[in-house]
């Protein structure tokens, strides 16, 4: 995986998203402990995703698959950063796939044309709290790899498989007496 440090090529890459590249980068020069928000749907996309199915999604994509945009954790909440376009597809792609159906995966928040998000500070100069935003997969190029709707379903799915147990035994009933057999004689 990529280290949680924006490089200056990744904050560039960044900043191209706004309307003012040049002011967004003075202002991490001058502040590089700053969050920005930045829209989304031109340079890229955005999947948020609850903290503990976000974390199985992106240790899917590294471990099974291409690994993973840039990622950041905000609110509870992971930002994967995803190809433009993915935010219109993946909701119908959801609703299509069976576990979109089951709720076996969590709602996810895909921002697009239009919609804006709070992207970490470069650098973060204090140890990160439960609120903080911070980068999890930092931005490190001036064209990063962006997964698009398929690759954010495959991990979706995944996830939520990698989530569901599944047992030949049905479950113990709650009042049955229990004895230890293994120190038989």
């Amino acid at each position: 995986m990529s280290s949680d440090l924006t490089t200056p090529d990744g904050a560039a890459w960044l900043a191209s998203a706004g309307t003012s590249p040049r002011s967004t980068l003075a202002l991490w020069r001058e502040r590089p402990d700053a969050p920005v928000v930045l829209p989304c749907g031109s340079v890229f996309d955005v999947v948020g995703v609850p903290a503990v199915f976000g974390r199985r999604m992106v240790d899917r994509l590294w471990s099974e698959g291409p690994g993973s945009g840039p990622v950041a954790a905000f609110r509870g909440r992971m930002m994967l950063f995803a190809a433009p376009g993915t935010a219109q597809r993946l909701p119908s792609l959801l609703a299509w796939e069976e576990f979109g159906r089951t709720g076996a995966i969590p709602p996810l928040l895909c921002h697009g044309v239009g919609d804006a998000v709070t992207v970490p500070a470069l650098l973060s100069t204090t140890p990160p709290t439960s609120g903080d935003s911070r980068w999890l997969v930092a931005p490190d190029t001036r064209h990063p790899w962006l997964p698009g709707p398929e690759i954010v379903l495959w991990a979706a799915v995944r996830a939520a498989r990698a989530a569901v147990r599944i047992s030949i035994f049905p479950p113990a009933d709650q009042d049955a007496k229990v004895y230890d057999v293994s120190r038989r004689r």
